[in-house]
């Protein structure tokens, strides 16, 4: 018997998705600043296939990822397709005049539609479904007027549904005095747990869809990152020059890796899966992000669409979690 996947309304839109979604992070390639090193086009490809084959109805990426290049190769990807997933990406993130390698964050109304343009052209849609800013800069003020912009956006249709990632409680607050916002994507994971404090009831309260990204840890929580690959990770990717993949946290974080593995073998899944339940029990939570390079990684991981934690696991991790 085939299962129905389950899906979740998404904050203060009509979008329906399915708890976990695509990322497309990775497959931006490593030829910037936090690229994970180099990727085949054509795996890319197919992971998104097996993606969508799989039942997953949404893909998650960003005009920085490889400054274009992820969009590129959803594009490439979904055409064709007869039913094609909701397309999320971001814009804030734009290249340094120092460094074309290196982004720097520019929420200026000009740059956010300029931005959008051009995201629009790499994924011929005619509609983003989810436009986001990527991240706020220091200069809250600018906050007000990047949203005005996302808002005319969205009222002009080139968006469907316009969000935020990265922000704060502050950043939202100043957002939402100038109109609603549909999601917040912040990290979250068991290696980086702080939005768990007051951002996500924050968001619960006030009814804001939470999609959150790196629920494995960036590959940490897996199960297949041992120490010895956490430490020869090659220096284009960007987890090479992370704090949780060296010492003294790498110790504890593969600690939690344990638990996982045992947890997940109860099952039948992976530590991985069993991490990203972890994210998808908190109420506050609509879906998590999922990234792969290959269909093979969609595969390892798309159980984890209906896996769920009983209350005793969960409490189980969060005793380990207390202990370290």
């Amino acid at each position: 018997m085939e299962t129905t996947v389950e899906r979740r309304r998404l904050g203060n839109s009509d979008l329906d998705i399915t708890p976990i979604g695509f990322g497309a992070w990775a497959i931006g390639g490593g030829d910037w600043r936090f690229g994970w090193g180099a990727q085949d086009d054509a795996e890319s490809i197919a992971a998104i296939h097996k993606a969508v084959e799989l039942g997953i109805n949404w893909i998650d990426t960003a005009a920085v990822y490889g400054f274009g290049h992820s969009e590129e190769i959803v594009r490439k990807a979904l055409d064709g397709m007869s039913e094609r997933p909701y397309v999320f990406t971001k814009c804030g993130l734009v290249p340094s005049a120092d460094d074309a390698k290196t982004p720097v964050e520019n929420i200026s109304a000009a740059s956010i539609k300029a931005e959008c343009e051009a995201s629009l052209r790499r994924l011929n849609v005619e509609a983003i479904d989810l436009y986001q800013i990527h991240w706020p800069t220091d200069d809250i003020a600018d906050i007000e007027e990047a949203w005005t912009a996302m808002t005319d956006l969205q009222c002009a249709g080139h968006v469907r549904y316009i969000g935020v990632s990265n922000f704060d409680v502050a950043e939202m607050q100043r957002a939402l005095h100038v109109g609603p916002i549909t999601s917040l994507q912040p990290p979250f994971s068991l290696v980086k747990p702080e939005v768990e404090q007051t951002i996500l009831p924050f968001c619960l309260e006030r009814g804001i869809g939470t999609i959150v990204y790196s629920p494995m840890g960036a590959g940490l929580l897996t199960g297949a990152m041992t120490r010895e690959r956490a430490l020869a990770l090659p220096p284009d990717d960007w987890r090479s020059k992370n704090a949780e993949f060296q010492e003294p946290k790498l110790s504890r974080n593969l600690k939690i890796v344990d638990l996982l593995v045992t947890i997940g073998k109860r099952h039948e899944r992976s530590a991985g899966e069993v991490a990203i339940a972890w994210t998808l029990h908190h109420p506050a939570v609509t879906a998590a992000i999922v990234g792969a390079r290959s269909a093979a990684q969609v595969e390892g991981n798309i159980n984890a669409m209906t896996f769920r934690l009983t209350d005793e696991e969960f409490a189980e991790i969060e005793a380990l979690r207390r202990s370290l």
